[in-house]
């Protein structure tokens, strides 16, 4: 979760999933923003894909500042055969046609976010980051992913680790 004090427009309060963290970098989609204008169904009909009449409420989200004319699929359970990025268990990263083709079947991952865009930091970024008090971590949690209005899901997150967000300030200390 981003603190207060981070000024980069693409992340004041987002909610970044961190999807791969390795000594050469970072990669997440953030989960609290919404695409104005775009829904699932202009997606599908775009890439010609058929898909269910719900998929025009389906929102698409802004996953972040890289790749933006890229989608990812940030998802639960069932995976596909291949073609995605575990994450844990219960959690994948696709951006495959046979995964999006099964969403507008209506047969695809039971919680899915379709997000434009990705987030990503080169390697020591996020690490530097974290050192200057630019970020919070907690485990993910499906509830925020996936089932809280987007709007509510940065104060859940940050309530999730015992902090009221009213009383969160932007700058660190120490004892």
């Amino acid at each position: 979760m981003a603190m207060p004090g981070l000024a980069d427009p693409n992340f004041i309060k987002s909610v970044t999933c961190i999807s791969e963290h390795t000594k050469d970098g970072a990669v997440g989609i953030v989960v609290n923003r919404i695409h104005p204008g775009l829904n699932a169904k202009l997606i599908f009909d775009e890439l010609n894909i058929a898909c269910a009449p719900e998929a025009e409420k389906m929102p698409i989200h802004i996953g972040g500042p890289v790749h933006v004319n890229e989608l990812f699929i940030l998802h639960g359970r069932p995976f596909p055969g291949d073609g995605f990025l575990s994450i844990n268990k219960d959690l994948a990263l696709s951006n495959t046609r046979a995964v999006l083709e099964a969403i507008g079947r209506g047969d695809g991952p039971g919680q899915f976010l379709i997000a434009l865009g990705c987030a990503g930091w080169g390697a020591g970024q996020l690490e530097w980051e974290m050192r200057e008090n630019a970020w919070l971590t907690t485990p993910c949690a499906m509830d925020i992913l996936f089932t809280l209005p987007e709007a509510d899901r940065w104060d859940h997150a940050i309530k999730k680790l015992g902090i009221d967000p009213d009383y969160l300030m932007d700058t660190a200390g120490n004892a």
